[in-house]
């Protein structure tokens, strides 16, 4: 990333956007900072893929005379995805100020209370400038868990907590009229479409450490890969490649549960929740059909932090499910996915239409695992209709994912088997709820 522009996710109430922000910089002897936008407006985007394609081709915007722009329209679209330290939930603070002022909320809080400042002063937001400065808390923040000690700390707190109760809908109506979606161009886009879902894909690769030239014929269409816990006791344990039993091994929080973190990826976001499986059954942190999402592993910890209606989940039904409340609200839970609960749904729609060589059996088949428990756990039959082996989509999956020289190959065109896939992913995508 060009050193002095960085880009950053804003939570807002019309969801969770990205753009560029200028931190302070001196210039003839002056002093700057800017976000990426247009005198009154502030430039955003639904994701990086956008945003590339915006600085790719726009030539007038606040930015364009700062020192460092001439790299960022050269930037891939990877260099321009906000790292965790620059993701702003400003809409999820009044649930922070509800709970206890430990060190990692503070924190949290003092980094969104920034970069609203800066919001408020590059923008002249003056309703917002009253709403942080009627309150001394805001300015505090940054000092940590000192100045939020003792009775007067508790004071503190307190007048935070109420003035965000009662004030912090004024920073958001403030911050959320400033944006503006500039339309891009559309050759541009489908470009940096690709290499944003290029770029997941090879992430899920990497961190799955599979090749997928070199990787061994799949076991079933629908077999499950993810780990189980307690929920079932058929596993069994492989001799490491050095010679050790994994079983001597420490298990971690999440085996030792039962239940698995797994990260999803949409054409629009990241998606962050729970799965277990309870009797070889399927069990998502969701209800009636409805999947809770979060935009990253940390917005996920903290929401099981205070996890108000998601005590009382499907996952519930879980023994275990006690213990990742209670390590959740002691501050202590690591929500870490496994690369083999990583769901990549972008692009396969596209790599069916192409062709079977197209076709990642990698990313193919977690995804049926996906959409498939996603439908058992549903009560939904559509998936499993879709994929049985008498279907020209069931018959390309099985073919791809259970790969065997003797049987006849699907026959192109695939534009049938493509739009059914483009169903069944669109059906699962409704039953996202993202936070």
């Amino acid at each position: 990333m060009a050193q002095d522009i960085i880009p950053i996710e804003l939570g807002l109430p019309q969801g969770d956007l990205v753009t560029l922000w200028a931190p302070r910089w001196r210039e003839d002897g002056e002093e700057w900072e800017a976000f990426l936008g247009d005198e009154d407006d502030l430039y955003a985007f639904r994701d990086s893929a956008h945003l590339a394609a915006y600085v790719r081709t726009a030539t007038e915007h606040d930015l364009v005379d700062h020192p460092a722009w001439d790299t960022v329209p050269a930037l891939n679209v990877p260099e321009l995805i906000p790292d965790d330290d620059h993701c702003f939930d400003l809409v999820g603070v009044p649930e922070m100020v509800a709970g206890e002022p430990d060190s990692w909320t503070l924190s949290e809080l003092a980094e969104i209370v920034n970069i609203v400042r800066s919001l408020a002063d590059v923008c002249e937001l003056d309703d917002v400038h009253e709403v942080l400065d009627g309150c001394q808390a805001f300015s505090l923040l940054d000092q940590g868990q000192l100045p939020f000690s003792g009775r007067d700390g508790t004071r503190l707190w307190n007048d935070l907590s109420k003035t965000v109760s009662e004030k912090w809908d004024v920073v958001l109506d403030s911050v959320d009229e400033l944006i503006t979606v500039p339309e891009v161009d559309s050759a541009t886009l489908d470009q940096t479409t690709e290499e944003l879902a290029a770029f997941h894909e090879e992430s899920a690769e990497s961190e799955a450490g599979v090749d997928s030239d070199e990787r061994e014929d799949l076991d079933a269409v629908y077999g499950g890969s993810a780990t189980t816990g307690e929920a079932t006791d058929t596993d069994e344990t492989a001799d490491s490649e050095d010679g050790t039993d994994d079983a001597d091994e420490p298990a971690g929080f999440w085996t030792e549960v039962g239940i698995d973190p797994i990260k999803i990826v949409t054409s629009d976001r990241e998606h962050f929740t729970l799965r277990c499986y309870l009797d070889d059954d399927p069990i998502f942190l969701g209800s009636n059909g409805r999947i809770e999402t979060f935009p990253s592993e940390r917005a996920l910890a903290r929401a099981l932090a205070e996890p108000g209606d998601l005590a009382l989940t499907d996952l519930a039904e879980v023994s275990t499910w006690d213990e990742v409340l209670t390590s959740a609200t002691a501050g202590e839970l690591e929500v870490d996915v496994d690369p083999e609960n990583t769901y990549v749904l972008t692009g396969l729609a596209d790599d069916i239409g192409s062709g079977l060589e197209a076709i990642d059996p990698s990313q193919l088949e977690l995804a049926v695992e996906l959409l498939t428990d996603a439908a058992d756990w549903a009560g939904d039959d559509s998936v499993h209709e879709a994929l049985a082996g008498s279907e020209r989509l069931g018959w390309l999956v099985s073919f791809v994912v259970s790969p065997d020289p003797d049987r006849l190959a699907p026959s192109a065109p695939f534009d049938a088997e493509q739009k059914t896939w483009r169903t069944l992913v669109e059906n699962f995508e409704t039953r996202l709820h993202a936070n």
